[in-house]
């Protein structure tokens, strides 16, 4: 778990890591340099879990190395699936990291939503669902790694 008190937001205590696969971990469906790290770090204080509609068909072979869950989205409602994993974890618990316009709704319901403003773009709509914008997955992941980085961004 991380547990950070942000003034203006109270106590921030984390125990899911959602994360979106393509266009967020990865580029062009390759896993992004430095993830694997990060993300074996955060496992050791988070539970983390791929939430993907696996668009590559790698999203099973990336969750395996990463060693975390696959949460495999059916294609049609993408945006209602994805924000009901961020509630079914409880998302007052949630950090949701995307960069898609079907990441929006996840994000909006997480605790902390982050979007990734990567290579690949990222959508209007997530940018006005999240809390924090950062422009790379290991932005997005050294936040996490790094706590007082959140409390300096959210903070009121």
């Amino acid at each position: 778990m991380i547990t950070i008190q942000i003034p203006g937001m109270g106590k921030v205590q984390l125990k899911h890591l959602l994360l979106d696969l393509n266009g967020t971990l990865t580029l062009d469906g390759a896993l992004l340099e430095g993830v694997a790290e990060r993300v074996d770090t955060l496992s050791r204080q988070l539970s983390v879990h791929l939430v993907t509609a696996d668009t590559r068909g790698t999203a099973q072979e990336i969750a395996d190395q990463l060693g975390v869950d696959c949460l495999r989205l059916q294609r049609s409602q993408e945006a209602a699936q994805k924000k009901g994993y961020a509630e079914s974890y409880g998302a007052q618990q949630v950090v949701a990291v995307g960069n898609g316009q079907n990441d929006a709704l996840m994000l909006a319901a997480a605790r902390v939503g982050i979007v990734v403003m990567g290579a690949e773009g990222a959508s209007t709509e997530a940018f006005t669902h999240a809390d924090v914008i950062t422009t790379s997955i290991d932005e997005a992941l050294d936040m996490l790694l790094k706590p007082k980085r959140l409390l300096a961004t959210l903070r009121h």
